[in-house]
């Protein structure tokens, strides 16, 4: 399959990388460009280093909370924590199960209420984990280390891409080719890796009339919530992964069966269960 990673860089291109080593063909197009903010970093002190996304790491590489024992929401994450020298003074980098309620539920268990925390974050962020760890008694800070910023226009060669999708389907519409041999350039699946890349991408191909192809795609999406803007725009054909990590995102595009380490929506369209 030829597989669209709208993935930011550069996590992205290691996805693509993974993509490729499962037979295959990535397309690299991120839709968000993702930048540190430029704000300054609060006034401490802090008890721990709370991490919901590795795009921070760059922001709190360097300065005087990289010492902080840093509570990861995630494998990936913790290792480029770790890589960055993060928790090195503590030796403490903690790796939750891969979303905000077993982050939260991590530290719940770790450290006591009223523990300072410093949640370095990107601008746009949901309210967890920050909300049960306020419930919870926890003094969270957050730090607003970076930025993702959407694209003015869709890829160029997504573009040409859904293009091709919408006439490889009127060739099958007429029996005139097979799918499973054609090789057009046109695109088969699209991963998706947040909520709001997912609704960027939709909403440039939407902007650049696209969005018939982009529709045709089966979206393999992170969690239901990262499908969620997919499903509100009626964008049926799509997998979420049986758990919120990237092995098990990539275990959907092996094949989407009942052992497959995926969940296809009951809504999935007949006949795109191949992927």
């Amino acid at each position: 399959m030829r597989v669209w990673v709208a993935r930011p860089l550069p996590a992205g291109r290691r996805t693509a990388e993974r993509v490729a080593a499962l037979g295959h063909r990535p397309l690299l197009a991120p839709v968000l460009a993702l930048a540190p903010s430029g704000a300054p970093p609060p006034d401490g002190p802090f008890d721990a280093l709370v991490l919901t996304s590795a795009s921070a790491i760059p922001a709190v590489a360097g300065t005087r909370f990289a010492a902080l024992p840093a509570y990861c929401v995630g494998g990936r994450t913790a290792a480029a924590a770790r890589a960055a020298g993060l928790g090195s003074v503590h030796e403490s980098v903690h790796e939750a199960a891969g979303d905000a309620a077993a982050l939260a539920g991590l530290i719940g268990r770790t450290l006591p209420p009223g523990a300072r925390l410093l949640h370095a974050a990107g601008r746009e962020r949901k309210d967890e984990p920050a909300a049960t760890l306020g419930r919870r008694g926890y003094r969270l800070t957050v730090w607003v280390a970076y930025a993702a910023t959407p694209l003015p226009a869709l890829p160029a060669a997504v573009a040409a891409a859904l293009a091709d999708e919408g006439l490889a389907a009127g060739n099958l519409a007429r029996g005139s080719l097979s799918r499973v041999n054609l090789d057009d350039g046109s695109l088969d699946a699209a991963l998706h890796y947040s909520r709001r890349s997912a609704a960027t991408a939709l909403g440039l191909a939407r902007a650049a009339g696209r969005e018939a192809g982009f529709r045709r795609l089966v979206h393999h999406c992170l969690s239901a919530d990262v499908a969620a803007p997919l499903v509100a725009a009626g964008i049926l054909s799509h997998v979420v992964a049986a758990r919120p990590d990237e092995d098990a995102l990539m275990a959907g595009l092996a094949s989407v069966h009942p052992e497959c380490d995926a969940e296809a929506s009951p809504a999935l369209r007949p006949g795109r269960d191949r992927c």
